[in-house]
C-alpha cells in the first residue's frame, strides 16, 4: 500500500510515498508529512540556535579576554563558513542515511561543540582554541540542508511553499530563540556566567534527537541519484537562485550573526544593551518566512522576491543614513525591516526552486507525475547547492562588517555594499524570470501561464 511503513535496517522506512496523487494525500500522506514537519523543525530550530551561538558568546568576551571587534567578526565568520560548508554532504545525507536517521545522529552530533565551548569559554584561552570551537558549531548549519531536502520530499509541489517556509522558519527561530536566552542569562547572572547558557542546551539537544528517533521517518523511494547532482550542477538556474539566495538568506543569516556586535561597536552599548535589542530582528524575520512562503504560493516566488529586494534596497537607504547621522533609533527600524524582507525572500526563494525544474520538466513534454518527479529530483539535488552558497552570503556580511570596522570604526561603508548587491539582485531576478519575451521554461516559471504552476 502506498505510504506504509515498514522496518528495515536502520530504522522506520516508508517504502511508496507519491504526495502528489490527491486520494493518498488525504487519506495517508498529508498526516504522515505533518508529522514529520513538526520534529524536523524542532531539531532544525536547536541546529539554528547552536550554529548562532557565537553571536552570543562574543557579547560575555568581555575586556579580559583580550579580543577586539574584529577577532570577535572572525570568529562569528567562522562559524558561518563551516556551517555553509556542511550544508552540500548534509543534503546527499538524507538520501544516504534516511532523513529520520541522520536527524537523529545530526541532532546527537551538536553536543560535540556545546561541550567543547563549555570547557574553553573563560578568558585566558586561546584565540586560536576558540576559533575551532567556533568552527565546530558549524554542523548546526548544517541541519538546515539536511531538513529542507529531507521535508520537500514529503509535500507535494502545491504545498511546497507553506511547508518550506514553516520548516525554514522554525528552524530560523532557533537564531533570536539563543539570543533571548542570553539576555536572560546576562539580566540575571551577569555577562561572566556563558556556562549557564549552554548548559541549557544539553537536554534540548537530547530531547530533539529522541523525539526524531521516535516520531519521524525514512522515505525509501529519496536515493542518492548522482546523475540529479550533475544535471543540477550543470543547470544555470540553481546558480542563479544560489545567487538570489545570498541576498535573502546570506543577509538573514549574516545580520543575525552580526547584530549585536555592531550595536556595541559603532552605537556603544553594553552587553546588556545590545543583547535586549539583538533578538528582534531575527525573531522577526523567522516568523515571517513562512507568510513569503504562502505569498509565493498565491503570487508567484518570482514576483514576491523582486518586491523584497527593492524593499531591501529600501531599507539599507535608511541604514546608511543612520549610520551616517549616528541616530539608534532610526537605525533599529532600517536594520529591523531588513529582517523581515530577507525573511519573507527566503520563504520565496525557495519555494521558486521546485517550482522551476518541474517547469522545465513540463516544457520538455513531460506531465503529471513524471514532471512532479523530475522536479523533486532536480530541486531536491539543488536544494543543498543553493542553501550552502547563501550561507556563504553570511560569511560575506560578517567580513564586509569586520574591514569596514578595522579601516574605520563604522559599518557604514559596508552597508553602502550591501545596497549595490541588493540592486544586482533585483535586476537577475527581473532580467530571469520577470522579463518578456523570455525563453518558455523562464516565462512560464515568471507569469505562471500554466494552472498547475501558479505557486512557482
Amino acid at each position: 500500500m502506498t505510504g506504509t511503513t515498514a522496518p528495515r535496517k536502520g530504522g522506520r522506512w516508508i517504502e511508496r510515498w507519491d504526495p502528489e496523487d490527491e486520494t493518498f494525500w488525504k487519506e495517508t500522506g498529508e498526516r504522515t508529512a505533518r508529522r514529520n514537519l513538526i520534529y524536523s523543525v524542532f531539531s532544525e530550530h536547536i541546529g539554528f540556535s547552536i550554529w548562532s551561538l557565537w553571536s552570543v558568546m562574543v557579547l560575555f568576551m568581555g575586556p579580559a579576554y583580550g579580543i577586539d571587534p574584529a577577532g570577535k567578526f572572525f570568529l562569528i565568520a567562522t562559524a558561518t563558513l563551516v556551517g555553509a560548508i556542511v550544508r552540500v554532504p548534509y543534503t546527499f545525507a538524507v538520501a544516504r542515511f534516511g532523513g529520520r536517521n541522520w536527524t537523529v545522529f545530526s541532532a546527537l552530533l551538536l553536543l560535540a561543540p556545546t561541550v567543547a565551548a563549555i570547557v574553553v569559554m573563560e578568558p585566558g584561552t586561546s584565540y586560536g582554541t576558540f576559533l575551532v570551537v567556533a568552527a565546530l558549531t558549524g554542523v548546526g548549519g548544517g541541519n538546515f540542508a539536511s531538513s529542507m531536502t529531507n521535508i520537500n520530499a514529503f509535500f507535494p509541489l502545491r504545498k511546497k511553499g507553506w511547508a518550506l517556509g514553516l520548516n525554514a522558519g522554525g528552524g530560523n527561530i532557533g537564531v533570536p530563540v539563543v539570543q533571548l536566552a542570553g539576555l536572560l542569562v546576562i539580566a540575571t547572572a551577569g555577562a561572566t556566567h556563558p556556562r549557564y547558557l549552554l548548559a541549557a542546551y544539553l537536554p534540548l539537544i537530547v530531547t530533539a534527537a529522541v523525539l526524531a528517533a521516535v516520531r519521524m521517518d525514512n522515505l525509501a523511494p529519496v536515493r542518492n541519484d548522482t546523475g540529479a547532482v550533475r544535471e543540477a550542477l550543470g543547470d544555470a538556474h540553481t546558480w542563479i537562485m544560489a545567487f538570489l539566495y545570498i541576498g535573502t538568506f546570506g543577509s538573514f543569516i549574516g545580520y543575525s550573526f552580526a547584530f549585536g556586535l555592531v550595536l556595541q561597536t559603532q552605537f556603544g552599548r553594553t552587553p546588556l544593551q545590545a543583547a535586549s535589542l539583538t533578538f528582534m530582528g531575527p525573531l522577526l524575520g523567522s516568523l515571517i518566512r513562512p507568510v513569503g512562503g504562502a505569498l509565493a504560493d498565491r503570487f508567484g516566488g518570482a514576483r514576491i522576491t523582486l518586491g523584497t529586494f527593492v524593499a531591501m534596497a529600501a531599507a539599507t537607504g535608511v541604514v546608511v543614513f543612520a549610520s551616517h547621522r549616528s541616530s539608534l533609533p532610526v537605525f533599529l527600524v532600517g536594520f529591523v525591516a531588513l529582517f523581515v524582507l530577507s525573511g519573507l525572500g527566503n520563504g520565496s526563494t525557495y519555494k521558486m526552486i521546485p517550482g522551476i525544474f518541474q517547469a522545465k520538466a513540463l516544457a520538455r513534454g513531460m506531465s503529471g507525475e513524471s514532471a512532479a518527479a523530475y522536479g523533486r529530483r532536480l530541486s531536491g539535488a539543488s536544494m543543498g547547492l543553493i542553501g550552502a552558497v547563501g550561507a556563504l552570503g553570511g560569511l560575506g556580511i560578517n567580513m564586509v562588517f569586520r574591514e569596514a570596522f578595522r579601516t574605520s570604526g563604522s559599518g557604514t561603508a559596508a552597508f553602502v555594499t550591501f545596497l549595490g548587491f541588493y540592486a544586482l539582485c533585483c535586476a537577475v531576478t527581473w532580467a530571469v524570470y520577470l522579463r518578456r519575451p523570455a525563453a518558455p521554461v523562464i516565462h512560464t516559471v515568471g507569469v505562471e501561464t500554466k494552472p498547475q504552476l501558479t505557486s512557482v
